[in-house]
């Protein structure tokens, strides 16, 4: 999804709720400029900003991603994500995504939980930590990944899984020497 198509979403529904993008700021903890720079679709920062707004303004994750009404279940085919955004995996900053989600509830408008499939490249050892509301459950299906967890590391490959409360500061990343591939659920209160 383009990252205008966030931002346009935002700006609409700051509209429509007679909110100043001050406002919004103050009242996410977002800095004003990241979120100017979202609703202009200069940049798609890590999940977390995204969170804090979607839950200012009163709406799901999912509201601000993707949401079309569909009654039936939602069924993604193996190979057939067609809904890719790519996530810097840095809370204010544009860098080269290095992490691209593939929705799988892309459509389910009604739903509690973002369940997703993430490419995890490698990059570098400069990230920043960061923490919302919620809970999030990793398994990792190729390749190893890094947690770190509050002040803890921890090192998980193919077929293992942590679940933990996203309100500790935290950040994932592929480790070794080869890109990894994760199922993520992410869940966070309404």
């Amino acid at each position: 999804m383009p990252a205008n198509t966030v931002g346009e979403r935002i700006k609409q529904l700051r509209d429509n709720q007679n909110i100043t993008l001050e406002e919004l700021a103050e009242r996410s903890g977002v800095n004003r400029e990241l979120i100017k720079k979202i609703e202009e679709g200069d940049i798609l920062p890590s999940l977390t900003p995204l969170i804090k707004i979607s839950r200012t303004l009163g709406v799901r994750l999912g509201t601000l991603l993707d949401d079309r009404v569909q009654d039936e279940p939602v069924i993604v085919r193996k190979g057939k994500t067609q809904r890719v955004i790519h996530f810097s995996g840095y809370e204010e900053s544009a860098d080269t995504s290095n992490l691209n989600f593939h929705s799988l509830g892309a459509g389910k408008s009604d739903r509690h939980m973002e369940p997703f499939l993430i490419d995890v490249e490698l990059h570098s050892d400069d990230f920043e930590l960061s923490s919302h509301e919620g809970e999030e459950f990793i398994y990792v299906l190729k390749g190893e990944i890094e947690v770190i967890y509050g002040q803890e590391k921890y090192r998980l490959g193919e077929g293992d899984s942590i679940y933990y409360d996203s309100v500790v500061p935290h950040h994932l990343h592929a480790a070794g020497e080869n890109d990894a591939r994760i199922l993520a659920v992410v869940y966070t209160p309404f």
